[in-house]
């Protein structure tokens, strides 16, 4: 049995309640997370491989049990080269260069603007290229989201094809190698799902509102951030954006309406949008959702992130600059192809395949990488997934009374949790520190011991050497007695040798 951990808060096949998701985050903030990485699991999910969500964890302190425990280590990622992921991306990093096992990124990206000044550089470089290199290190490759963002690391200089190559997002690939998105039949009472976040241009919120949602009443706004879900489950608090278009309130349009939908799991996203005619918005997820289960889209596009995207996967859109001279929806559906994805969905798939090959992940279309089924879906199909929970602002009476007690009640337990998690990481943090305060302390003994060790030694050492030198001293003394006596002697028998010769001289005479 292969054991694989993968970068995610939760497992495509756990079944949580909006309650559940309102006490805790297991989507990284962010549900359009949930994305991607069931795409990953319905990729590697098969007999012979057990797959285990990190809990999105980053502590460089597990890697010893990772190593014990796991085969290999994959990690799904976004836009994570962006200067308010440094923090995480330090650990991960970290956590890397202690691992001893594979560990392989799929699709990571750059945050940039729409046109990125690669050349002058980001503040976040250099924790860039020491994770690139900690990544390099378990891996043959990294997978990356888009040419910019391989643009970027050749600025870094990092090697294409080498160090890493363009694969795309992998949500893209959810289902497999083709895409099949269905004609338009656009109605006035057609549903229809828009999307936007609270830094979507001014552009875009008023195109969505004056042309889409005016004409199409039944339409479903899609909010990805676990506030707007906060928001519309228990009708606060306000969430913050700049743009006076976008709904911080339930007093705002889409809220007050009680046209608005938060997903807490991948299949009953999949489910509205099949049932959707249209999907519109600047939003990644939100438009790649629709397009892999056929619903025709459109984005609008308004920085480096989006824009490479876009272009990789033909992904039907706009810039938001272009977007600003166009008057009307019919205008806009005259200038894409909505099926302009489906053209280069083979040639991105196997170029995601043989990233998976070339770096040893087991995966299900070893065999046929043009099957349809996959050993997932089974598991998907015999569980029952909650649809999205009605607006507070959509209820009445009982209904409307219990929910304001469930989130009154969920907010305490809530605030309990984010206390215990605390209390819980203090006390990690303390145990760390007192087991690295030891360890030292034991080091400093242990260094103790062995200067101890070192002064005896030295101390018997300069008592040899003077015990040493005093021999030599001794020695030196008796050699210079004998050297002198020996000269004495030498002069006397020298002398009585030439006295000899005198007195043998004088006999002869």
């Amino acid at each position: 049995m292969k054991k694989i951990l993968i970068r995610s808060g939760m497992r495509p096949t756990d079944v949580f309640t909006a309650e559940d998701m309102y006490l805790r985050d297991r989507t990284g903030f962010n549900n359009g997370n949930l994305a991607y990485q069931y795409s990953i699991y319905r990729t590697l999910f098969q007999e012979g491989t057990e797959l285990v969500p990190d809990g999105l964890s980053s502590d460089p302190n597990r890697a010893a049990r990772y190593n014990e425990e796991y085969d290999a280590y994959i990690i799904p990622l976004a836009d994570a080269f962006r200067e308010d992921f440094r923090p995480q991306l330090r650990n991960y990093t970290a956590l890397i260069k202690r691992l001893k096992i594979p560990v392989i990124v799929t699709g990571v990206g750059l945050r940039a603007d729409y046109e990125p000044k690669l050349e002058q550089g980001f503040s976040f470089d250099e924790d860039v290229k020491v994770f690139v290199a900690a990544v390099l290190e378990k891996s043959a490759k990294l997978g990356l989201r888009g040419q910019i963002t391989a643009d970027y690391l050749k600025q870094l200089g990092f090697k294409e094809q080498v160090d890493y190559e363009v694969i795309g997002c992998p949500s893209l690939y959810t289902f497999g190698s083709t895409l099949e998105i269905r004609d338009l039949n656009l109605q006035k009472d057609s549903l229809v799902a828009i999307n936007a976040s609270p830094v979507s241009s001014e552009t875009a919120l008023q195109f969505l509102n004056q042309e889409v949602i005016s004409k199409h009443p039944n339409y479903y706004f899609i909010p990805q951030h676990l506030d707007e879900f906060h928001l519309m489950f228990a009708g606060g608090p306000d969430i913050v954006s700049d743009r006076p278009s976008y709904p911080v309130s339930i007093l705002d349009r889409y809220y007050n309406e009680g046209r608005v939908k938060y997903f807490t799991s991948m299949p009953s996203w999949y489910d509205f949008m099949r049932q959707a005619a249209f999907s519109i918005g600047p939003r990644l997820h939100g438009n790649v959702i629709p397009t892999i289960v056929g619903t025709p889209n459109i984005s609008f596009v308004q920085d480096a992130r989006m824009r490479e995207l876009a272009a990789y996967h033909r992904l039907p859109h706009v810039t938001t600059e272009k977007l600003a001279n166009i008057q009307t929806l019919d205008e806009l559906l005259g200038q894409v192809d909505l099926k302009s994805a489906e053209t280069v969905q083979k040639q991105n798939f196997d170029r995601f395949v043989d990233f998976l090959d070339a770096n040893e992940v087991p995966h299900i279309y070893t065999e046929d990488r043009d099957r349809k089924e996959a050993p997932l879906d089974a598991e998907i199909e015999a569980l029952t997934f909650p649809e999205s929970a009605d607006p507070i602002t959509a209820l009445t009476g009982d209904a409307l009374y219990k929910r304001i007690q469930t989130a009154s009640k969920l907010l305490k337990e809530r605030h309990q949790v984010k206390v215990d998690y605390e209390n819980h990481r203090r006390d990690y943090q303390i145990k760390q520190l007192t087991a690295q305060l030891n360890q030292t302390k034991n080091h400093l003994t242990n260094e103790q011991k062995t200067k101890q060790n070192l002064e005896t030694r030295l101390s018997e050492s300069e008592q040899k050497l003077t015990q040493a030198n005093a021999r030599l001293q001794k020695q030196q003394a008796e050699i210079k007695h004998y050297q002198g006596t020996l000269n004495r002697k030498a002069v006397r028998a020298t002398l009585k040798v030439t006295d000899s010769l005198a007195k043998l001289k004088g006999s002869n005479k």
